[in-house]
């Protein structure tokens, strides 16, 4: 019970700040995500996102993301461990490092991984990253993303190769 309050009031928060903010301009960006999980368990992390970002300044933006993130299991000692797969919804804050608004970038998002998978359930989530934009809408990215749940630590590094467009 706490922990979704403490997600719907960062999630409150976060659409006010969107609204109390002037808003620029919107970007939608659509990326593949190819992982390198950091738990033992797992051996290949594969997903696809789309993130919509709504620019507040040429170098800061606020970015919304959901998608959908796969990590296959591993047999180890003759155990099978199962596949998990969740939607990642996530909202957070871009800053380029440029004053033009491409180029290299700073990203930090926090939100929820929804598992689809059998008794997976529902887990806190934080990505940095760090990336570097083009402007003709190219993006590459590398993110760690952290999904600390009953003790356990599932993650992975992961390489984003996206592309954006102007709205």
């Amino acid at each position: 019970m706490k922990k979704s309050t403490t997600f719907i009031a960062s999630a409150a928060a976060a659409v006010a700040l969107l609204f109390s903010t002037n808003v620029n301009a919107q970007k939608l960006g659509v990326g593949v995500n190819l992982g390198v999980p950091t738990t033992d368990g797992y051996s290949f992390a594969i997903g696809a996102d789309a993130r919509m970002q709504f620019d507040v300044s040429k170098q800061v933006s606020i970015p919304v993301t959901t998608g959908y993130t796969h990590f296959t299991g591993k047999t180890i000692n003759g155990f099978d461990i199962p596949d998990y797969g969740f939607i990642p919804v996530k909202a957070g804050v871009k800053v380029f490092f440029d004053e033009s608004g491409s180029g290299l970038y700073g990203l930090g998002e926090v939100g929820a991984a929804f598992g689809v998978t059998k008794n997976s359930g529902t887990s806190f989530l934080y990505s940095p990253a760090i990336g570097y934009a083009w402007s003709s809408g190219l993006d590459l990215g590398v993110k760690y993303e952290g999904l600390p749940k009953s003790g356990l630590n599932t993650g992975q590094v992961a390489l984003r190769i996206a592309y954006g467009f102007k709205l």
